[in-house]
């Protein structure tokens, strides 16, 4: 193999063209997400829930998994929630956790007026002191982490100790916005003042990727898809 095939099969698909003709075929976002985002703009939360294809990705994962009982921890408007839950099998649970009572309320609104209220439940508070109680209906088929950046090791934590073997962890925004790049001190790295979020985030890559109790990838979407196997 040449050095040239490298570079062609190159971590990413960075070509605009190619993003745009995948946008017009595979339509990630339809008029209920829409108005899920729309809806939660309008509301005052912040508008940073997961990328349109960075959701169809988890979706579809789900359904691959044939994943009955599912935990999210950062649920935000439940603009994620009602991907994971679509991708649930017919009789699968969520169990989602949120800091923010006015976002838990947006996200509850959410669930009811898409049929899912009855297959949901939205924890409010920090999620560490939330996760023991959800751990009684363990163990689970996947764990979605997106949340505080700080805990991401922890909530990495909880997912070894809760997930099946087989079962699945999903963690968004991997690359920390490129500050992983300053936990390890690259010389091209871009300074920023959340370096404490770079060097969680990091700490949870390395303990996902090489921590023994998970084969796990990295998807390569623009924030990063951290994603593991449960194996032991």
């Amino acid at each position: 193999m040449s050095p040239r095939d490298f570079v062609e099969k190159a971590y990413g698909q960075a070509d605009p063209r190619l993003a745009r003709y995948v946008e017009q075929v595979f339509a990630p976002e339809d008029e209920v997400l829409a108005e899920i985002r729309e809806r939660s703009i309008a509301a005052g939360l912040p508008a940073i829930q997961m990328g349109v294809f960075d959701l169809l990705q988890v979706e579809v994962l789900v359904r691959a998994a044939s994943a009955r009982k599912a935990v999210e921890i950062g649920t935000l408007g439940g603009y994620s929630g009602v991907g994971i839950l679509r991708g649930l099998t017919p009789d699968g649970f969520l169990d989602t956790c949120e800091y923010d009572p006015k976002h838990a309320a947006v996200a509850t609104e959410t669930f009811q007026r898409h049929g899912f209220a009855a297959r949901t439940q939205v924890h409010v508070g920090p999620a560490l002191e939330n996760l023991p109680a959800i751990s009684v209906g363990g163990p689970f088929d996947v764990v979605f982490i997106d949340a505080d950046k700080a805990n991401y090791p922890n909530y990495l934590a909880w997912a070894e100790d809760n997930l099946r073997i087989g079962g699945m962890v999903l963690a968004d925004n991997a690359f920390a916005w490129g500050q992983v790049l300053n936990a390890i001190g690259a010389p091209d790295a871009t300074p920023n003042a959340d370096a404490a979020s770079g060097k969680a985030i990091h700490a949870m890559n390395v303990r996902l990727a090489s921590g023994g109790r998970f084969r796990a990838t990295m998807l390569p979407t623009a924030e990063g898809l951290a994603m593991g196997i449960k194996i032991r």
